[in-house]
Order: structure tokens, then sequence, then C-alpha cells
């Protein structure tokens, strides 16, 4: 009876003993989960309280931001009938939209060339392409400004200048927007399986209607998002802007920041409200077509 007694206390005891860290380590997972959650919250507010208050100001019917003055849709009436906020807005839309296109086609076109280069040769680019992306802003604009002051310089021999404008702004866009796409093109390209590429070749097929048929389906949604990325970058950007604009050329962040001085009007909360929304949707349309895609590859898969 004394051994049976101590053979049943002793499964007992150990399953005591091994419960109990078990439950210290359930109430410690809970506790960094709340935490987490908590963190997580707190980030959300300092990004979104600042873009709330914006889309609020922008239904206010009194000027000042001091006071409510009721619900009123008319800054929005008043920003579509000023032709000088539609004027930098569409010079905002174009800018954003050419310079993402452009610099996707040449980012697509320098991972393809990247992919087919020695491993030593390609990082060493590789990190010349990260230098603009880390670089300051601010040096990337005055260098950008100096060289076409050069190159008007060099070209005024012949009769030619450059004026500062539309066409400056562009290219200066597409400059820094190429290695951001770059760096979302490539991930995508390593990851293709090269040898269903080598079998349409040897099937017949040109490069050209391989690489369309086979390698590009496959990185679109490393395509899509360095285009999207670009977009977005191009859309809020003002130093290099500002740097390469010329007079009378202006976009909404050059606009917006000429007005701060006099003093911000109730329709640039209204504008600003529209860019916000028109980017979330493009982006959660994105974000939906992109999931999509992936289904589909499990369910063939």
């Amino acid at each position: 009876m004394f051994f049976c007694d101590l053979t049943n206390r002793e499964p007992v005891t150990s399953l005591r003993i091994a419960r109990q860290p078990q439950i210290l380590d359930s109430e410690g997972f809970e506790l960094r989960k709340l935490l987490s959650r908590v963190y997580l919250i707190f980030i959300f507010i300092l990004l979104y309280a600042p873009i709330a208050v914006l889309i609020v100001l922008s239904f206010n019917n009194s000027r000042t931001r001091a006071k409510w003055g009721g619900f009123t849709m008319k800054w929005y009436v008043s920003m579509f009938q000023d032709e000088v906020v539609m004027a930098a807005l569409f010079n905002t839309l174009l800018v954003a939209v050419l310079s993402a296109l452009i610099a996707t086609v040449l980012g697509l076109m320098a991972s393809v060339s990247l992919l087919a280069m020695k491993r030593k040769a390609r990082n060493v680019i590789l990190s010349m392409l990260n230098i603009p992306m880390l670089n300051a802003e601010i040096v990337t604009g005055i260098s950008l400004m100096l060289i076409f002051i050069a190159v008007g310089q060099f070209l005024s021999r012949w009769g030619y200048m450059i004026e500062f404008g539309f066409g400056t702004v562009l290219i200066g866009h597409i400059t820094f927007n190429i290695p951001y796409t770059v760096l979302s093109i490539m991930p995508k390209l390593r990851q293709i399986n090269i040898s269903t590429y080598e079998a349409a070749l040897d099937l017949g097929a040109s490069r050209w209607l391989a690489f369309r048929k086979i390698i590009l389906p496959d990185i679109m949604p490393g395509v899509l998002s360095g285009f999207m990325l670009a977009f977005t970058l191009s859309l809020d950007d003002f130093v290099i802007t500002h740097f390469t604009k010329g007079p009378g050329f202006d976009t909404l962040s050059t606009k917006i920041y000429t007005e701060v001085r006099k003093g911000i009007k109730p329709e640039m909360y209204a504008l600003s409200t529209l860019l916000f929304v028109s980017v979330l949707v493009l982006l959660l349309i994105f974000g939906r077509g992109n999931r999509k895609k992936s289904m589909t590859g499990l369910v063939r898969i």
C-alpha cells in the first residue's frame, strides 16, 4: 500500500511541477500579445490621426481651424472652380503617372540586365543603386539642378537652352524613382524558374515572346508594386520638384508650400483628402488583385 501510494502521488506532483511553467508561459504570452496590440494601435493613431483631422477640416463650414462651423461641401466645389489649384493637380498627376511608367520600364530593363550579370558586378551595381535611396533628397535635388544648368550652358554654344519646367521635373522624378522600381522587380526575377524560359526558346519561341509569355506574368506583381511605389513617391515629392521646377510651373507640393506663407486655404484640405482617398482606393484595388492572383496560383498548384 505504501508503494502504491507513492506511485500514485508522484505523477500528481510531477504534473503540478510540469504545468506551472506552462501557466506562466501562457500568461507571459498573453501579456506580450496585449502590449503588442497597444503598441500597434498607438502607432496607427500617430500615423492616421493627422489625416483624420485633415479630413474633418475639409468638411468644416468655418475657415478657422479653432471652431466647428457645421458640415459643408463648399470647399470641394470651390476647389474644382480654382484654376490654379486644378493646374497644379493636373501637373502633379501627369508627372507622377509618366515618371512612374517610364521608371518602371527602365527599372524592368535594368533588372533583367542585372540578372544576366555575374554576381560580383551585379552586387556592385545594386550597391550603387542603393545610394540614391539612402542619400538626402536635398543633395539629389541640388545635383540635378546643377546638371541641368551645366548641360544648358554647354548647349547654349549651339543656340539651344534648357528651360526649367515640366521636362526637368519629369527627368528628376524618373531619376529618383528608378532605384525603387529595381528594388521591387529584382526579388521576383530571382524567384523565376529559368528552365521554363529556356524550354520556350528550345520549342521555337523568340526571346521577346518567351519573355512576354513566361517571365512577365510571373514578375507582374513586382512590376505593379514598383509602379505604385514610384507613383506615390512622385505624387508627394517636394524637395526635388522645388529644385528642378521653373517659374510658372507648380505641383501640389510646391503650391501648398507657397500657400502656407499666406495661410492654408480650406480648399487645400479638400484637395489633400481627395488625394488620400484616391491613393487608398488604388492600394486596396492593387492588394485585392494580388490576393486573387496568389489564390489562383495556389489552386493551380
